[in-house]
């Protein structure tokens, strides 16, 4: 079976990341710090990065998304793009955890950590790569390392591709419900 061809991007933080795998051969990869603006800029990059591997959307054979945890509207940002195009092109997409792309390639027992800001972090544990126990947030500071496109879709290449991505949240939505009363609806 030839080597898939799969279309990586993280928006998770205040970063856009792209890289486009084939099999262990990383044909091309960007990263652009980028604190808002990834939905506008999301898109040129990976057709960039297509065109700069001489490939086209129709080449593909997988995307591979980061999933959070992260930033709320980046995370949302990258799944429904993944989403999208998967449906559009006809192949899988799938996710992969910040702390699974981190840990990729890890060996013996180690503990995955992002900020989560408000003096609490992210973590989870792995043991030579693989998870042990679920992610949690928990009270903490932690600096966070840079998330690498090309690990999300190494990650990506060995994981089932049966259920579409999903946002990984461990904190709950800041928003909250307006203190106006609802507008009188007339008949």
């Amino acid at each position: 079976m030839p080597p898939k061809l799969i279309l990586s991007f993280d928006t998770s933080a205040a970063h856009c990341a792209v890289a486009l795998v084939c099999g262990d051969e990383v044909l091309g990869s960007q990263t652009e710090a980028l604190s808002k603006g990834q939905a506008e800029r999301l898109i040129p990059m990976l057709e960039e990065t297509l065109q700069g591997a001489g490939k086209s959307w129709s080449d593909l054979d997988l995307i591979a998304v980061g999933i959070g945890p992260g930033n709320f509207t980046g995370v949302r940002i990258a799944v429904s793009t993944a989403r999208g195009f998967a449906l559009s092109l006809g192949i899988p997409a799938v996710g992969v955890s910040v702390f699974e792309a981190l840990a990729f390639g890890t060996k013996g027992r180690v503990t995955i950590s992002r900020d989560a800001r408000r003096g609490m972090v992210f973590s989870q544990e792995f043991d030579d790569g693989k998870p042990v126990g679920e992610p949690a947030m928990n009270e903490g500071v932690t600096e966070d390392a840079p998330i690498d496109p090309v690990s999300i879709a190494f990650c990506a290449a060995g994981k089932d591709d049966s259920t579409p991505p999903a946002p990984l949240y461990l904190r709950s939505a800041d928003a909250a419900l307006p203190s106006d009363p609802p507008p009188t609806i007339l008949p």
